[in-house]
């Protein structure tokens, strides 16, 4: 085999590498943590593991300046920098490993995703010097590269304990509802029609008879009693922040379960506001509102029942959500006295009353 290919020979060590460290990454994807049997320290970990994630990141850059210009290395040497970096990466592995789930499962996810971040990204620079031509330095291998690096730096950015990662969980799903808020907004102040940008020419004398891409008046009394309900998403995962930020502990395994349980409530707030967005585009589909408003207020109900939610300082209570919530599931009405008619009865803060004598 040397005879008629000695590239392929001297590159094997690196290819048996590549191999390696996609097995690493998926058993970082879906393997468990080790169990700790003893008091376990989060500084001493945090230290032992940015030290991983730099010696990954110090090998990499060896590996890629190693295959940058002619002559490629030797088969010793593709052997012996193949070893370095597999003992880069059974050490980053290793670590990883060693975080138990009693330190908190959103935590431990963020690292994940972070550590198989690092593996694959490490995986496509191998690729690329393995299909690089005679060693030259290829943009694939420039920019594979610099991905190594960009997802080593983040682990300086990651959240060190359970709070500050359900934290960073709760500030995401935050950003979301606010985008599709806006992208809802700027719908509506576009133009009548939310498709017009994208329909064809040809097709404008169809567009007067077409329904199905127009929004009527009922419709737009729906959507901004829906922008209420999105708005009111936004506050109560604000108000989750602050409770969670100025009430949790992280002193026993019950506290940060709790911790992980608002994290899970939060992420599935996102998912709902954009199935509310969509829902609400012509032809607007009532079922598809009705489901995404029950299951957002089953989501404050459970978030109300927690502890550090409950001594957070009140903006919207339980009962001005279920207010909300009831009145976008039927469709409600301004009267002039100022009350709201919902269906055949008025709501007024948090109920619904008889008719007004307005």
């Amino acid at each position: 085999m040397s005879a008629d290919n000695p590239r392929s020979d001297a590159l094997l060590p690196v290819r048996n590498l590549w191999n390696s460290v996609k097995c690493s990454r998926d058993r970082v994807r879906d393997g468990e943590p080790n169990e700790s049997s003893g008091a376990f320290s989060l500084s001493n970990f945090w230290e032992i593991m940015n030290e991983a994630v730099n010696s990954v990141s110090q090998e990499a850059t060896k590996l890629s300046v190693m295959f940058s210009k002619p002559p490629l290395p030797s088969e010793e040497g593709c052997v012996k920098i193949a070893q370095s970096v597999q003992k880069s990466v059974l050490t980053l592995t290793t670590v990883y490993f060693w975080l138990p789930k009693s330190q908190g499962v959103t935590l431990r996810k963020l690292l994940r995703d972070a550590t198989a971040q690092v593996l694959d990204d490490l995986a496509q620079l191998l690729q690329a010097l393995l299909s690089s031509p005679g060693g030259s330095l290829s943009q694939e291998q420039l920019m594979s590269t610099g991905g190594v690096w960009a997802a080593c730096d983040r682990f300086n950015q990651l959240p060190k304990d359970n709070r500050s990662a359900v934290l960073s969980v709760l500030a995401s799903c935050v950003g979301l509802v606010k985008d599709a808020l806006e992208e809802m907004e700027q719908a509506l102040a576009e133009a009548q029609d939310p498709f017009g940008d994208v329909l064809d020419d040809d097709d404008e004398d169809d567009d007067e008879g077409n329904q199905d891409t127009h929004w009527s008046e009922a419709d737009r009394l729906l959507i901004a009693q829906c922008q209420g309900l999105m708005k009111a998403s936004g506050a109560s995962l604000r108000r989750l922040c602050s409770a969670v930020r100025n009430n949790s502990t992280l002193e026993t395994e019950e506290n940060i379960t709790q911790l992980d349980d608002l994290a899970d409530a939060a992420r599935e707030i996102s998912p709902s506001v954009d199935d509310l967005a969509l829902s609400l585009y012509p032809p607007v589909e009532r079922s598809a509102v009705e489901m995404s408003v029950s299951l957002y207020r089953s989501l404050l109900r459970h978030a109300g029942t927690r502890d550090e939610f409950r001594r957070a300082p009140r903006s919207l209570d339980q009962s001005q959500h279920d207010v909300i919530c009831h009145s976008v599931m039927n469709g409600i009405t301004r009267t002039r006295c100022g009350f709201y008619r919902c269906g055949r009865s008025l709501v007024t803060k948090n109920r619904c009353v008889k008719w007004c004598v307005c």
